[in-house]
């Protein structure tokens, strides 16, 4: 067994235990809201373990962003051959069930920007939503802007929804009701 700091280090995973305890954190109080003595001690290592392994918060928040932009990746990419609706809808879906990925993703002056694995799935997930918000206008020279409007639209309904902002909704199902909004903003059948 490892020792780090002077204390036993119990962990098989530093990296994984980390990171869930940043996850953990941020759902509770954001991501700008803990300290890395705070992940260890939800992750139950030394408090230099954290900085050690990262180096400092925005270490631990581009593993957070890089892990969600790969998910992320992921999710779209199998919803894309559903066509852009879908694709929207992936993008809802895992907004609302990786909450603490999501508020670390979209917040670049949190995280390194130059770290490799976040790059990578932060353009695999880019390219999805090109491709995707592009197949949306009818010209060519449109799709760009067509794009960043799908985006904005998903991101914004997603920000709205998570943070209470339509009251109305509580009791709905977001995705339904994104259904619903996508068929009148983009002429699609909700």
């Amino acid at each position: 067994m490892g020792r780090i700091a002077g204390q036993p280090y119990h962990h098989g995973d530093l990296r994984r235990a980390v990171i869930d305890a940043a996850l953990e954190a941020t759902r509770e109080s954001g991501p700008t809201g803990w300290s890395l003595r705070e992940l260890a001690r939800r992750a139950g290592v030394s408090h230099a373990a954290p900085a050690h392994h990262f180096g400092d918060k925005a270490g631990v928040l581009a593993a957070v962003a890089a892990e969600g932009f790969g998910l992320f990746a992921d999710a779209l990419e199998a919803a894309a051959s559903g066509g852009p609706q879908e694709t929207g809808l992936a993008y809802i879906r895992f907004a609302l069930a990786h909450r603490p990925h999501f508020e670390v993703m979209f917040r670049p002056e949190l995280y390194r920007l130059d770290d490799p694995g976040l790059l990578a799935a932060r353009a695999r997930a880019g390219a999805v939503l090109a491709d995707s918000g592009g197949a949306l206008a009818a010209d060519p020279a449109r799709a760009r802007a067509t794009a960043i409007g799908a985006w904005s639209f998903a991101h914004g309904f997603a920000g709205l929804w998570l943070s209470g902002s339509l009251p109305e909704s509580a009791a709905e199902d977001p995705e339904e009701v994104a259904r619903s909004v996508i068929g009148v903003l983009f002429g699609r059948e909700g």
